[in-house]
């Protein structure tokens, strides 16, 4: 078997919407430069994603210099969003937290708005230093930050656990809807060259010369049966990770990643298992 190597990187410029597949990207204490930096959210405040809205799966976000986005979008026209200067902010809520965040302008609100046939609010995560800590014990650690992914920096997968899983869907009750592309999963890292599930061994890593601490096996959610090219949802993932990757509760597939260190890496870096 060759040896472990990033195999793609992943921004997601908004949560819950397209993203891009970058040759290199930086990573800062709280994930991928430019990752999840921006959300939306409804008028009582609350984070919405591809759990209510599938069809989010079918806008995109390009990351542009200087923190902004372009989205875009069938039936409407391509739109920039600036940064907003944080003039005024706005609490967005996110699984039991209150993140303090900025709303971009009207253009923005009502771009999604009409996208969605709802009322939402663009916002963004000016400084994720200040914002937000990792609030999630025993699993967080004091001055730890994140984005506004779901709970951490960074998530890993690997080739192989997705071939393995893939074999899996096709012995069981829905075959025809495998195999399953990693997009499903929206990870940040995906890692070649390993055993299936060797991930959930792994304390520490390596990614070239940038430090990770895998701090958390990261539990599945229905976002996973959607298809990210159409939007519709079916049974796989969850019904066979349920029967072979349920730990304590949950269903599982890939890991959460906490940098240790600072730097860029590349597509076909060499991943070292440091612990």
């Amino acid at each position: 078997m060759p040896n472990p190597a990033l195999h793609s990187i992943h921004v997601h410029p908004v949560k819950a919407l397209r993203g891009q597949a970058p040759r290199e990207a930086v990573v800062e204490p709280w994930g991928l430069a430019g990752d999840r930096r921006w959300a939306l959210i409804d008028d009582a405040g609350k984070v919405v994603t591809q759990r209510e809205y599938p069809r989010l799966a079918l806008a995109a976000a390009e990351l542009l210099p200087g923190g902004g986005v372009r989205v875009s979008a069938s039936g409407l026209e391509p739109l920039t969003v600036t940064v907003p200067e944080p003039a005024a902010t706005t609490i967005a809520r996110w699984s039991g937290e209150k993140i303090e965040t900025v709303p971009a302008g009207a253009e923005a609100r009502a771009w999604f708005s009409a996208y969605l046939g709802e009322d939402v609010t663009l916002v963004h995560l000016d400084d994720p230093a200040v914002r937000r800590p990792i609030d999630d014990p025993p699993y967080g650690r004091p001055g730890e930050r994140v984005s506004l992914a779901d709970g951490y920096p960074l998530l890993l997968t690997t080739a192989a656990s997705l071939d393995a899983l893939n074999s899996l869907i096709e012995q069981g009750d829905h075959p025809g809807e495998g195999p399953l592309p990693m997009n499903r999963f929206r990870p940040n890292l995906v890692i070649a060259g390993t055993e299936p599930w060797a991930e959930d061994d792994w304390k520490r890593i390596a990614v070239g010369e940038v430090t990770f601490r895998v701090a958390k096996m990261c539990g599945r959610c229905v976002v996973t049966t959607t298809d990210q090219q159409t939007a519709e949802r079916g049974k796989e993932p969850l019904r066979t990770l349920g029967r072979h990757r349920r730990f304590g509760g949950k269903l599982i597939f890939g890991q959460n990643l906490v940098p240790e260190t600072t730097g860029s890496i590349r597509i076909g870096d060499p991943v070292t298992i440091l612990e």
